[in-house]
């Protein structure tokens, strides 16, 4: 999944929220008051794995991060750019 494109990255979590009738799935994530979020809920935001997201991080990849106390956390701004192809990515 790391070779693929924003755009073929957006179609395939188009594709994994929609069920047979083409309806959307609605994807349910905590998002503390700063608009932060956590790897797992970051992860289901953009429809991938949290490992997805940690190998990213590796490369020097994907949307942009924060630590804080140790913890990985993901802006939902970022996470939102980083989808449209803008800065974050």
């Amino acid at each position: 999944m790391i070779g693929l494109s924003r755009r073929d990255l957006r179609s395939l979590q188009l594709a994994a929220l929609t069920d047979r009738n083409g309806a959307v799935e609605q994807v349910r994530v905590r998002v503390l008051p700063d608009g932060r979020m956590t790897r797992r809920d970051a992860a289901r935001y953009l429809g991938v794995a949290e490992k997805t997201l940690a190998m990213w991080q590796l490369m020097g990849k994907g949307p942009r991060m924060v630590k804080v106390g140790g913890r990985v956390f993901y802006f939902r701004c970022d996470l939102d750019a980083f989808v449209r192809g803008g800065e974050g990515a």
